[in-house]
């Protein structure tokens, strides 16, 4: 099948998750990423999660990482040239909802694609192959295809991955690893 009926249908199935369906769901992606090794991460980029569109919460596992002592990195969104621009998230860190209700950090300390070593990617769905379905912005494929070869991608979904996303290209990046409920 292909990207834009795939954003259709997860779309709507995640609308239609119950709160209590999403908290079970959360808990079991939680507990898995719980088990990653990260004794050699350092920067961890995170999404910030927009409820309105049931995007899995990410602040326990933001919770976790700071008291693991690893740095928080989170993203701001320029809607010129769907790119992000990368910034240090701590206790202090100031989030503005953006005109599309985006949290956005405000004077934060600027970070780097190749400072990164663990980054968190949202998504709709994904195949058997990691490669991802987002929101069709091309945000994430322009960033993640400048982080360093060797930073761990991972997507963190509510469904099980699909066998195969139909129209892949060549600026689709496959992710190492999609954390979703077993």
């Amino acid at each position: 099948m292909k990207k834009q009926k795939l954003r259709e249908i997860y779309k709507q199935q995640r609308n239609n998750l119950t709160k209590s369906r999403i908290q079970e769901l959360q808990e079991n992606i939680y507990q898995q990423v719980y088990d990653i090794d990260i004794s050699e991460v350092s920067n961890v980029h995170f999404f910030l999660s927009m409820s309105k569109f049931k995007e899995i919460d990410t602040t326990p596992l933001i919770s976790y990482f700071r008291n693991q002592n690893k740095r928080i990195v989170v993203s701001k969104c320029n809607f010129k040239d769907s790119t992000l621009s990368h910034y240090y998230y701590d206790e202090n860190t100031v989030l503005v909802l953006n005109k599309f209700g985006v949290s956005e950090p405000i004077h934060a300390e600027v970070v780097l694609e190749e400072e990164l070593d663990l980054i968190f990617v949202p998504l709709l769905i994904s195949d058997s192959n990691n490669y991802r379905v987002g929101y069709g912005k091309g945000f994430y494929d322009k960033f993640l295809a400048s982080c360093r070869k060797d930073a761990k991608l991972i997507g963190l979904n509510f469904f099980k991955p699909i066998e195969e996303i139909a129209d892949i290209n060549e600026f689709d990046i496959p992710l190492q690893q999609v954390i979703y409920p077993k």
